[in-house]
């Protein structure tokens, strides 16, 4: 065995499951979900095949997890920033959308991650699930920062209509990390997140630029 197998088997369970995990990734961002197989992930995380049925207990079960795990993982990525934020309700929600679309969160390999699941995604019930789910409270994180935005500027909202200023604030700053992931050429730098504070800032009503 070699010293990296080796170094695999002492290392915690929940830290084998990840290096699994991110394995899975790589192969997904380089092949799609069908290339990504039993035999490659083993191949790229340097353990048997059989290791990984220890732990999954299908390919599906694995795919499943590893999209879970990024899309958690994009969702902290956005938002840790706003953490940090000591200042006010609006400067929060700047943060937010500046965070959503700028490295490391606006990245090609991000988006060929999303161009490979997508597919399973569609047509497998476990893997719309945890879509259905990360977006929801992906969505429900940035409603609390718009109705919290509002209300500092007096502008309360009623809850339908923060449901819709909310989904529509998504849409837009998806699509814009789309395009700036598949062409971040095309983009100045910051120019992505400049055009997401004036179209949020339109879509609320609330000016989010300096």
């Amino acid at each position: 065995m070699s010293d990296e197998r080796r170094k695999f088997t002492r290392e915690s369970a929940e830290q084998r499951k990840l290096d699994l995990i991110e394995a899975t990734l790589e192969l997904v961002a380089e092949k799609g979900v069908r290339g990504a197989t039993v035999r490659g992930i083993a191949d790229r995380a340097q353990v048997t095949q059989g290791l990984i049925r220890h732990y999954f207990s299908s390919k599906e079960d694995l795919i499943t997890a590893a999209f879970e795990h990024h899309m958690t993982q994009m969702t902290d990525l956005t938002f840790a920033p706003v953490t940090q934020v000591q200042g006010s309700a609006r400067e929060q929600l700047r943060v937010f959308v500046r965070s959503s679309l700028m490295p490391p969160v606006v990245d090609p390999r991000s988006i060929a991650l999303w161009a490979g699941f997508l597919n399973k995604v569609q047509h497998d019930a476990q893997m719309k699930d945890v879509h259905a789910k990360t977006y929801v409270h992906f969505r429900d994180q940035l409603e609390g920062l718009i109705r919290a935005a509002l209300e500092e500027a007096d502008m309360p909202t009623e809850p339908e209509q923060l449901y819709r200023l909310a989904t529509a604030c998504n849409g837009l700053i998806d699509g814009l990390w789309m395009e700036g992931g598949a062409l971040p050429e095309a983009f100045a730098p910051g120019e992505l997140s400049q055009i997401g504070l004036y179209s949020v800032g339109a879509i609320i009503g609330l000016s989010l630029v300096d």
